[in-house]
């Protein structure tokens, strides 16, 4: 397989603290898609339908028996579940420095408030995620969120509150399904 030098797919590879075994590409796949669809408290069936695949696919892809996956049917999964293939280059730049980062609560409250007057703080979200209650005012932009926002933005502000908060990610999940029932969102990801 020829491949420029510019244009390599690397993965790390990953150890187990217990057993110091290697994690390759196909176990770190495996691994992401059963943790985060646990994370999200979807089924294997629930997962498939959303994704437009076969529950047996899935069931394989999550056991790691998959012999042969398209680009196209990983990536399909993957959004779905808000993840991401990376493509990194061969020789990564260094450095960065000087690159502001925004929030993912702020870029998710952001984008939620977008057709509304009233607009949503990233601390105002964060307060949502930690005590379950929507102030009245403020259920319009959580309903477009819930509706609208892509799994990964979700799964962003997910991370986020659960490192700066401690809070497990399948509580903040929970907590994400029990909102969208409050306000009667109809998104499959929810049932």
């Amino acid at each position: 397989m020829n491949q420029p030098s510019s244009c390599r797919i690397y993965s790390t590879i990953l150890y187990t603290c217990a057993t110091l075994q290697p994690m390759f590409p196909n176990h770190e796949l495996s691994h992401a898609v059963k943790t985060r669809r646990s994370e999200i408290g979807l089924s294997q069936t629930a997962l498939a339908k959303l994704a437009g695949l076969s529950r047996a696919t899935v069931n394989q892809i999550e056991n790691g028996s998959f012999k042969d996956l398209s680009l196209h049917r990983a990536t399909r999964l993957l959004n779905t579940l808000g993840l991401s293939l990376t493509v990194s280059p061969a020789h990564p730049k260094r450095g960065g420095a000087g690159v502001r980062s925004t929030s993912s609560l702020d870029i998710a409250a952001r984008s939620a408030s977008v057709s509304y007057r009233r607009v949503m703080r990233g601390s105002q979200l964060k307060a949502i995620l930690l005590t379950g209650e929507i102030p009245t005012r403020l259920e319009p932009q959580m309903n477009a969120l819930l509706e609208e926002a892509s799994v990964q933005m979700l799964a962003s502000v997910v991370e986020q509150v659960h490192l700066e908060e401690g809070v497990p990610r399948t509580d903040l999940w929970a907590c994400l399904r029990e909102l969208a029932e409050q306000l009667g969102c109809v998104r499959d990801l929810w049932e």
